[in-house]
């Protein structure tokens, strides 16, 4: 017997009824305890905490108790007010961790166009040339290196 779709739809509905609840626990995130235990460390209060960072003390309470999970910006003030590495917020060691050995980005100005060598010197010349000519050429210039941009 072949079942339509309206049937398998009802068959599939009543297995997920009578299927048990299957509890999924996710390990708790451990950054809270580790503020507290890094805050108890250094003999602060919450208080002190909160003077320091400008964080509310509820706040502070509620990430120790892991019903926060703070923003970066958060954790950086909460590792300068514990005179910590920020590191040391998630690694539980004396030496920091060794780094993996990852390839050397480039940095906004070995990216940019005209920021070294002969492009400098080409961007620069250009710049002189343009403020020694009348602002309707320099339009007129602009206009025509848009246009030819968009290509």
């Amino acid at each position: 017997m072949t079942l339509g779709y309206a049937e398998k739809s009802r068959a599939c509905f009543n297995f997920f009824l009578r299927a048990p609840l299957v509890h999924v626990t996710i390990p708790a995130m451990i950054i809270g305890d580790r503020i507290r235990l890094l805050r108890e460390t250094k003999k602060l209060s919450q208080g002190d905490v909160e003077k320091r960072t400008g964080l509310l003390r509820c706040y502070i309470s509620r990430v120790e108790n892991g019903h926060t999970v703070p923003a970066i910006e958060t954790l950086e003030k909460l590792a300068r007010a514990m005179e910590v590495p920020l590191y040391q917020l998630f690694y539980d060691g004396e030496e920091p961790p060794v780094l993996p050995n990852l390839p050397k980005r480039k940095s906004a100005d070995d990216i940019a166009w005209g920021s070294t060598g002969k492009d400098a010197r080409y961007l620069g010349r250009f710049r002189r040339l343009l403020g020694k000519i009348e602002e309707g050429d320099r339009r007129l210039l602009l206009y025509m290196a848009q246009k030819m941009a968009n290509r």
